[in-house]
This record gives C-alpha cells, sequence and structure tokens, in this order.
C-alpha cells in the first residue's frame, strides 16, 4: 500500500515493459477476435513528470527522456512504443501514460480490459483517467486476487442479439511493486494461476534484478514446475552486483506471440543503446520450449 510509482513512471523499467507490451498488444490484434486484458497492478495510469514525485527521482530523465529526445525513426523497433508516448506527452495535460492507458489506447471496439488498483487514492484516480470507456474497467482489488476473480474472462456477445461466446485470446499482465520479501513466491504462484485459469491467453511477468539470484530462482521454480513456453526477456544497464541498487530487469512471457523473441531482442538491444552507458547487456533465452521441459 505504501508504494507510489509516480516516483519511477518513465524509468528505464517502465521503457522496456511497456516497449514490449505494446508490441506483444499489436502482435494479438493482427487476428480479429476479441481480447482481454488484465492489468493486475495497474497504478494510476498516467503521470505527471513534472510532478514532484517524477522530479524528485529525476528517473525518467534517464528512461523515457532519452527516448524521447531521439529524432523519430519509422524503422526504430521502439517507434511504435515512443510514438504512443509522444501522443501524450504532447497533449494539453502532458503525462507518461502507464501500462493501463498504452493498453486503453491499443483497444478495438470488441476488446475488453480489467485494471486493478489497491491503494484507494489511486484507484479512484485510475477511474478517472480510464474516462467512462466501456471497454475498460478499474477494479479496487488486491491484484492477485483479481486472477482468481476475473479469469477466465467472461463471455460477451461479438453483437447485440448474439449469443454470448468466450474470449479466448489476450493477455495478462502481472507488474507487482515488490515490497515484500516474499513477491518473487507470490509472482511464481500467480503466474501459474494465470496459465491455469486462462490456459489460451498470455501471460507477462515483470521482475526486477538487483543480483541474480533471486530471478534465477524465480525462473528455475517455474521450468521444475513444467510451466511449458516460457521466455525471458531482460535488460541489465550494469552487472547485478549491487543488491541495494535496480541493476536490471526482467519480462517473463508464458506462450509468447510469433515473433517475439526475434521482435524482443531487437526492441531491447535499442533500449540497451539508448538508455546504457556502455555497460548495458540484453538477453532474450528460452527458459522452457513449448513442450515444457527446461532446455
Amino acid at each position: 500500500m505504501n508504494y507510489r510509482h509516480a516516483f519511477h513512471a518513465g524509468n528505464f523499467a517502465d521503457c522496456m515493459k511497456h516497449a514490449l507490451l505494446v508490441w506483444m498488444l499489436r502482435a494479438l490484434q493482427r487476428k480479429p477476435a476479441p481480447l482481454f486484458v488484465l492489468d493486475t497492478h495497474a497504478g494510476i495510469g498516467r503521470y505527471d513528470l513534472r510532478g514532484a514525485e517524477a522530479e524528485r527521482t529525476g528517473e525518467w530523465r534517464e528512461g523515457i527522456g532519452r527516448l524521447l529526445d531521439r529524432p523519430a525513426d519509422p524503422g526504430d523497433p521502439l517507434s511504435a512504443y515512443v510514438g504512443l508516448v509522444r501522443n501524450y506527452m504532447a497533449g494539453d495535460m502532458p503525462s507518461y501514460p502507464g501500462s493501463p492507458v498504452l493498453a486503453q489506447s491499443l483497444l478495438r471496439p470488441q476488446d475488453r480490459l480489467a485494471c486493478c488498483e489497491l491503494h484507494p487514492a489511486d484507484h479512484a484516480t485510475l477511474e478517472a483517467t480510464l474516462d467512462r470507456d466501456r471497454r475498460a474497467a478499474a477494479h479496487h482489488r488486491d491484484g492477485y486476487d483479481a486472477i482468481r476473480a476475473l479469469l477466465p474472462p467472461a463471455a460477451r456477445a461479438a453483437a447485440p442479439g448474439q449469443p454470448a461466446a468466450p474470449i479466448r485470446r489476450g493477455l495478462v499482465l502481472i507488474d507487482p511493486p515488490f515490497e515484500t520479501a516474499n513477491e518473487f513466491e507470490r509472482l511464481e504462484q500467480a503466474v501459474r494461476d494465470a496459465r491455469r485459469r486462462f490456459n489460451t491467453g498470455i501471460v507477462a511477468a515483470w521482475y526486477p534484478i538487483k543480483h541474480r539470484a533471486p530471478a534465477r530462482t524465480f525462473l528455475d521454480n517455474l521450468a521444475a514446475a513444467g510451466e511449458p513456453d516460457l521466455v525471458a526477456a531482460e535488460l541489465l544497464l550494469r552487472p547485478p552486483l549491487d543488491p541495494q541498487r535496480l541493476n536490471g530487469c526482467g519480462l517473463l512471457v508464458a506462450a509468447p506471440p510469433f515473433g517475439f523473441e526475434e521482435a524482443a531482442r531487437d526492441i531491447l538491444a535499442a533500449l540497451a543503446t539508448a538508455l546504457g552507458d556502455g555497460e548495458a547487456v540484453a538477453e532474450v533465452r528460452r527458459v522452457t520450449p513449448e513442450g515444457g521441459a527446461a532446455r
């Protein structure tokens, strides 16, 4: 309840997570079937980078600030993500779009978005940010509980007067604040629960890398449990030697869309070049193949 993302919005970890999220949502929309997107730890949706919180840390200046300073290039692997951010930064109320707003901006009429936020004030802000969009809902609830409550997605009619049909495609984003000592264990269980309840969807779980051991154990445990089709995309700004510092981060993606691994390599390489200072390393690797046995 104490974590406030406004201090960290637009930092390198947001850039990595959101660039991959935008690519995956656009990839899913290659087909016309409806999507369900669940954002379990949504925050407030948009963040004022001129506000006191963002200015106190200044983290965004070494993240999205660097990307916005680069000239627009349609061939840049980051162009789709940065283009969306530019749209929000150029409006009457310039702000950085978090995952709920990025997902909302990509929704088609047939798609649905559920965003969960436990902090009362942040939930109220999120609800106002979504602006009564009938495709999107803000839930005042714990994100981990939401996996059990909101998955599988409720059936919906394709058109008025037609019978309701289940939504079989979509993405679950699990992005906890990592404030508790057992957060990796909770995240591991959440990934397994989400896959069991929505076995035709994609599950993406963000995790910090301060030092290697916790992240490695998290991935190894999922592999040992027999979870198939896992890919880990990681960006390290510096060697993970200081456990008191966020040295990098990862996004574990279960059942990624076709072409994800190649696209993620290009995206992370571009981020490493733009945000790193000579030490950045990007890596995309298979944790388990589609059949389930760990590589």
